[in-house]
């Protein structure tokens, strides 16, 4: 029975220091996100009203401790830190990495996700508009990350023994994904599916023919495992 209590004892110690010292990196990493998203902002801003268009809304919005949003022209960024550390599954590629069988405590990880939606799903409340993941950051005890992102981002960051995080690196991913999401354009629906509508759809929705983004497709989808 002692030597349970004792097996159990040390399983707990382990994982929740592990898992203090992972919740901090996150912490920290979406801080440094959120002030990278404020320069951003902050800097498109001027420009837009100086050579295009003054009434263009661009601006940072703080929710809480865990979201924050960027909203440019049409497009919303929803910027959103998980506070439980989670793992993967095991056929995930990274966890068949040496890097992380390494080391027990790099199977664990926090996790700071992107999405992306029309702004005025949320300025209306338009419920049963979609939202799209952009990218999900993976932030481990090393404070190394790994970056799980769609195709459009562009961003090719699977090898968490090396990516370090950095300014640079977050400003990237931030510009990458309003680049991503002013380049996926609204498609109106198919006039079939909106030919007939009953009245409890018309009292819910704002627009009932509200048009959708393309949507995303994520790069692990075409990209073969790679072991390392």
């Amino acid at each position: 029975m002692e030597d349970r209590i004792e097996s159990i004892f040390e399983g707990l110690r382990q994982k929740s220091a592990t898992k203090q010292a992972i919740y901090r990196n996150t912490k920290h990493t979406f801080e440094q996100l959120r002030a990278c998203s404020v320069k951003i902002v902050d800097s498109l801003k001027q420009r837009i009203t100086d050579e295009v268009d003054s009434t263009v809304v661009i601006e940072y919005r703080s929710i809480n401790d865990f979201e924050f949003h960027v909203k440019f022209s049409g497009d919303l960024l929803v910027f959103v830190m998980h506070s439980n550390i989670i793992t993967l599954p095991e056929e995930h590629e990274l966890m068949k990495s040496r890097y992380v069988e390494e080391d027990f405590r790099r199977r664990f990880f926090g996790h700071i996700m992107a999405y992306n939606f029309m702004a005025d799903s949320i300025k209306y409340n338009r419920l049963n508009d979609p939202g799209y993941l952009l990218g999900r950051v993976l932030i481990n005890i090393d404070n190394h990350f790994y970056l799980e992102g769609v195709k459009q981002l562009d961003l090719n960051y699977h090898d968490m023994a090396n990516n370090k995080i950095d300014e640079g690196t977050l400003r990237l991913f931030v510009e990458s994904a309003m680049v991503a999401s002013v380049n996926n354009d609204l498609i109106a629906p198919d006039v079939d599916e909106i030919r007939k509508i009953t009245v409890k759809q018309k009292l819910e929705e704002q627009q009932v023919s509200t048009p959708q983004k393309v949507g995303f497709s994520f790069s692990y989808q075409q990209r073969k495992p790679n072991v390392y």
